[in-house]
Parts: structure tokens; C-alpha cells; sequence
């Protein structure tokens, strides 16, 4: 199992029971996929520019570890998402 690390945005104008719907789909993928969640932080903040016409979004930041199998699974779900307006996947060296 690898150290993996994801920040995503999530649009600002869906309420809190989405966010948290949101945030939990992510988060059962991981787990589900026989992953373990290290440490996970939500903040509310403003964009540096513009993404897809929003200014603010909700930061989600997880740290976990899992195979790449479930990395892949979780990106392209993120691809296909309506409330993830940007994602990055990095793997966490540290």
C-alpha cells in the first residue's frame, strides 16, 4: 500500500448535507477499496482565479494510503463528478 494524498474543490453554491454526501462518497471509495484514511480537513476559501465561473469553493484535503487500483477508481470519479470543480492526486513522500 502506498501514502497517497488528494486535494479537491467542491463547488460553493451546494449546501452543507451535499458537501457532507460529497465528502463521504470519496471517503467510501477508499475505504471500500480496502484503504485506510490517515487524516481528513475541510476549509471554506476563496479561489485565486476564477473556476468555471465560482470564486469560492470548499476545500477537501485527505490523506490515506491504499493500492492504485483505488487511486484510479477514485479519479475517475472524480472526473465525472458535478460538485468536484478541480482534483489533484498526488503520492505523499513525506
Amino acid at each position: 500500500m502506498r501514502k497517497y494524498e488528494v486535494m479537491y474543490i467542491v463547488r460553493p453554491d451546494i449546501d452543507q448535507e451535499a458537501l457532507q454526501a460529497a465528502v463521504e462518497k470519496y471517503q467510501g471509495i477508499i475505504s471500500n477499496g480496502g484503504g485506510e484514511i490517515t487524516n481528513h480537513d475541510i476549509t471554506k476559501r476563496r479561489l485565486a482565479y476564477e473556476i468555471q465561473k465560482f470564486r469560492d469553493g470548499s476545500f477537501v484535503l485527505v490523506n490515506f494510503t491504499a493500492e492504485p487500483a483505488v487511486v484510479a477508481e477514485l479519479e475517475r470519479q472524480m472526473k465525472i463528478s458535478d460538485e468536484v470543480i478541480r482534483y489533484l492526486i498526488t503520492n505523499d513522500v513525506a
